[in-house]
């Protein structure tokens, strides 16, 4: 293998950047010629690609994002955007492909695959929902950047005596909402996963102020039934608990673009590394991930379109230390 591609694809992670920069130098210490596509699977449609030295990845490694950009592609998963893709790469002389990026991306790789090109994906996704990895680039700064909100909102929520909503990001999958709830130490959390009710979550913030709490923080993923201002609307409107305030904070992209933490950027590279080395050994199709701190592999076969569930250990954790 002799000309090797990289591209980011989906959401942007914090630690892509490390990822791209292990790719390439470990793709150039193989003697190979290395290409980034620019731009994701849309780029890919489109041959926008260009080669990468190692000076070209220097000085990315602490930057949150992509260098190489990135994008949802409906086109792509189509038959007609497939066929265009792999006539890209064979017409630029590309042998192999690493695709980093979460469940979407990682089914696009499946599917090149399946046409019979080169391929091995990293899991990238700060959502944590991608099966053939305990954790995935991005995950580590997004949970700082959740928990620096809370520790901060929680300090005037005392002053105040206030209820305040924190909306995270997690559009199908609440694992960033539950970890900063337990690790920022919140009152509650709101999950998609999980059924509730606005007036059960009232009850529970009347009993935290009985038992004499001077705030009370309340996580909510950005998927769940009713997102931090539509439950401040909700309380509102059906005066559920009457006289209180209610204030939400919406943290956001400001959660994809941070600083990468030493965390991100080392699981990054030890990704990056890896996946170079399995296209190496002749070992395709596969997504490389860790398992108790071990590299490990999973056929994109049984990843790609599998969500990862809760682990409900966390769920009761949650719930337990709520009082």
């Amino acid at each position: 293998m002799r000309n090797l591609a990289v591209l980011t694809s989906g959401g942007d992670a914090p630690g892509m950047n490390a990822a791209i920069r292990a790719v390439v130098r470990t793709g150039l210490s193989h003697g190979m010629n290395m290409w980034g596509v620019c731009r994701g699977y849309a780029g890919l449609i489109e041959g926008d690609f260009r080669r990468l030295g190692a000076r070209d990845v220097g000085g990315i490694i602490q930057r949150g994002g992509t260098m190489l950009g990135t994008s949802r592609s409906m086109e792509f998963m189509t038959q007609d955007g497939m066929e265009l893709a792999m006539r890209r790469l064979h017409g630029a002389g590309i042998e192999g492909l690493v695709v980093i990026g979460g469940n979407g991306s990682q089914r696009g790789a499946e599917a090149l695959h399946q046409m019979g090109f080169p391929v091995v994906g990293i899991a990238s996704t700060i959502d944590n929902d991608l099966s053939g990895s305990d954790v995935t680039i991005g995950v580590d700064t997004a949970l700082n950047v959740a928990l620096n909100a809370i520790d901060n909102l929680k300090v005037t929520a005392s002053s105040l005596q206030r209820t305040f909503l924190v909306e995270v990001m997690g559009r199908h999958c609440g694992y960033l909402a539950l970890m900063a709830g337990i690790a920022g130490g919140a009152e509650a959390v709101v999950l998609p996963e999980v059924e509730f009710t606005p007036e059960n979550l009232a009850v529970h913030i009347i009993e935290c102020y009985d038992r004499g709490k001077p705030h009370v923080i309340v996580v909510v993923a950005e998927g769940a039934k009713y997102n931090a201002e539509g439950l401040c609307r909700y309380f509102k409107e059906k005066e559920l608990i009457p006289g209180h305030e209610f204030r939400s904070t919406v943290l956001g992209y400001v959660q994809r673009g941070a600083t990468p933490t030493c965390a991100d950027r080392l699981l990054g590279t030890q990704l990056g590394v890896a996946a170079v080395e399995q296209l190496v050994a002749g070992r395709l199709g596969v997504l490389v991930g860790v398992h108790k701190g071990e590299t490990i592999t999973t056929p994109l076969a049984e990843i790609a379109g599998r969500d990862k569930p809760l682990d409900p250990r966390f769920l009761k954790m949650a719930e337990m230390l709520a009082k």
